[in-house]
């Protein structure tokens, strides 16, 4: 029976909004680029997917006839967008075209039959933990802006590695990220049991499903999570996402943190230095963005140069007891790094010219940044 209802415009634009990320990609299936829309009891089921991340979400509505059919997600929230009009009425028709109206309104829109829409995937009732989104927000936002991008040759960094641990009596989870260039981990103690997620030898989490991960959290107080062995599972009591593991190994992140001395420590004010650092890159070279760093007692002189523009030279107050320092690193990494920190002060520990720098604070509870150094 061909599909008739009436919902209310607000209801379905957050609920098309939701999936905008997820359906709109360049890819060989054109049914990926539209929303699948299903009546339920008391509402609509939309669905999206692009094979490696899939949402389905439910919005209250008025069925007045009960049925399912796809249509292309960018228009059809496109059309509610600006509609103008606090309710839409949708009918399908002949050959999956459906009518919209909405106010004056209407528009006639060419949709896919639902049976051409891939299975959401089927996943275990069982083993759900419930946790506080702000959890995962936070693990989240202190290592997604070092994944690599993805044309790195290394596969398995265009992930997350996903880990839980136990301390003593507390349950941590943890987050790690990296582009071969520079290293991000985050560790949150929770209060949940964290023994009962069931996590393989290595988890990676792309990074789509991170960045909707991220978006799935927001809004929302709590969130039920379950890992299984080829995906793992979002859900609250309106929608559920599915996000499609990667497999592989992640580089052995804990012997580089091992290998740098908490001795030979700097410490700067954090604002100040990236207000610094972000005067200073106006003048580095597009690609690599080049810095020097001259490190002496009391005081940090940071320089950058182009070839084209001029240089530029900058100077910090630090508390340094070390041996003077001369080093290069990319500046927009320290940019990026101390943007997600909220601390007042920065430990940097930094060993030799030619040493990576760790940087944390204690302010920032379980954050550790290491950036590895550039050749001058």
């Amino acid at each position: 029976m061909p599909l008739k209802f009436t919902v209310s415009q607000n209801n379905l634009l957050e609920g098309l909004n939701s999936l905008q990320n997820i359906t709109n990609k360049k890819g060989t299936l054109a049914i990926l680029n539209n929303v699948l829309i299903e009546s339920t009891g008391g509402g609509l089921l939309l669905t999206g997917t692009d094979l490696e991340v899939g949402l389905r979400i439910v919005i209250p509505a008025e069925i007045q006839d009960e049925g399912s059919l796809t249509l292309p997600s960018k228009k059809i929230f496109e059309i509610v967008r600006e509609s103008g009009s606090q309710l839409i009425s949708i009918e399908e028709s002949e050959n999956s075209w459906v009518i919209i109206r909405a106010g004056l309104s209407t528009y006639n829109l060419a949709g896919m039959p639902s049976d051409e829409f891939p299975e959401f995937p089927e996943y275990d009732q069982e083993n759900f933990i419930s946790f506080e989104s702000h959890i995962f927000l936070e693990l989240i936002e202190k290592v997604i802006f070092s994944i690599a991008n993805e044309q790195e040759n290394m596969y398995s960094l265009t992930s997350v590695l996903f880990e839980k641990d136990k301390i003593g009596d507390s349950h941590y989870l943890r987050m790690v990220s990296s582009d071969g260039h520079r290293l991000s981990i985050m560790q949150k103690e929770v209060a949940a049991d964290v023994e009962k997620l069931l996590l393989n030898n290595v988890t990676l989490i792309p990074k789509k499903g991170i960045h909707e991960w991220k978006k799935f959290c927001e809004n929302r107080d709590t969130i039920d999570l379950s890992f299984e062995k080829k995906q793992l599972v979002l859900r609250d009591k309106n929608a559920i996402m599915i996000i499609r593991l990667k497999g592989g190994e992640f580089p052995q992140y804990s012997a580089i943190v091992e290998a740098i001395e908490l001795s030979n420590c700097l410490k700067i004010k954090r604002i100040p230095f990236l207000e610094s650092l972000k005067r200073i890159n106006l003048f580095t070279e597009d690609i690599f963005h080049t810095i020097q760093l001259k490190v002496e007692r009391e005081k940090m002189i940071l320089s950058s140069q182009n070839a084209d523009l001029g240089n530029a030279k900058d100077e910090q107050a630090i508390s340094y007891e070390g041996d003077p320092l001369t080093l290069g690193f990319n500046c927009r990494y320290f940019i990026e790094t101390l943007g997600v920190m909220d601390c007042e002060t920065v430990e940097a520990y930094i060993n030799s010219n030619s040493s990576p720098c760790l940087m944390k604070s204690d302010d920032d509870k379980g954050f550790i940044s290491i950036i590895m150094p550039m050749q001058l």
